[in-house]
């Protein structure tokens, strides 16, 4: 009962962060499409897009995080935890297709450059740097738990990266008058995104298809299951995860005395939650598929 009061405080906790990064992503994100759309800057329009999809992000990894905490039905074994991983697939397509709409409105931009007024992106942008530091500071203690919590604070963290440059070009127009450099600032904008969310895209397709969960080496599980006092062998493993934060693995252990299976079997247990597998499920036998008389 204790753990699970832990779980549901720790969920809570995540939600409220996620919840507060949202309110000030959409305010944010609203204004600056605003501005961008008076002052004619593909540059913000391109990066309120951007904060767009990060609160699609953000409001994806909410859901995940409750989906996650439900408990398992009869239907629904594992409960709701594939959820997780899905939605981080989901997310990524979301960051994916917002990189197509940018690019295409910036090689437009490039054809007929339009004008725009410097310091009001310039201004507009700072005000973003610091809506996204907020924004991740606020993940930053569970980014390295959840694969959908550490997308989002990546996302947050190279958002405001983006910003910056964003800044930057607007304070170039201001003093140049080279419009140009605002489609430019669309298309990095463009190509950041695909680098911060290939992972995310990657990892959360290989966790669909029950692959290996990155972090995990399959031939360092086997030798430490191998290296077991009373183990010769191990076969028909497998590995993969529940969700983003949960990994399963079942293997057959060959022992060299079946009345020793229950004393290996804690043991190999102990080892494979020291690798990050928190769900296991163990057979043993021996080579010789004999039996005994344990008692």
């Amino acid at each position: 009962m204790a753990h699970d009061h832990h779980s549901h405080a720790h969920v809570d906790t995540i939600g409220r962060a996620l919840v507060i990064g949202i309110t000030i992503n959409v305010l944010y994100a609203a204004a600056e499409f605003g501005i961008g759309m008076w002052q004619g800057s593909m540059g913000l329009i391109a990066d309120a897009g951007h904060n767009l999809s990060d609160v699609a992000g953000l409001l994806l990894a909410l859901i995940a995080v409750r989906l996650a905490a439900k408990r398992a039905s009869q239907q629904y074994t594992f409960g709701y935890k594939k959820a997780s991983i899905l939605i981080s697939l989901v997310n990524a397509v979301i960051l994916l297709a917002a990189v197509a709409a940018i690019v295409w409105e910036s090689i437009e931009r490039f054809t007929d450059p339009s004008p725009v007024e410097g310091w009001s992106v310039a201004v507009t942008a700072a005000i973003g740097v610091a809506v996204n530091f907020a924004a991740a500071w606020l993940l930053i203690k569970d980014k390295n738990r959840d694969l959908n919590i550490r997308g989002a604070y990546l996302h947050m963290m190279l958002d405001a990266l983006v910003s910056i440059g964003v800044v930057v070009s607007g304070i170039v127009i201001s003093f140049t008058g080279w419009n140009i450099i605002d489609p430019i600032i669309g298309v990095i904008v463009a190509a950041v995104i695909v680098y911060s969310s290939w992972y995310l895209l990657t990892e959360s397709l290989k966790l669909a298809m029950d692959g290996v969960p990155s972090g995990i080496d399959i031939r360092k599980v086997e030798e430490s299951l191998r290296a077991i006092d009373g183990v010769n062998d191990v076969h028909h493993i497998h590995i993969w995860g529940i969700s983003t934060t949960q990994n399963a693995l079942t293997a057959h252990l060959i022992v060299d005395d079946i009345c020793r299976s229950e004393q290996i079997v804690a043991r190999a247990k102990e080892l494979l939650r020291g690798q990050g597998i928190d769900h296991s499920t163990l057979e043993t036998e021996t080579s010789r598929h004999e039996t005994c008389d344990c008692r």
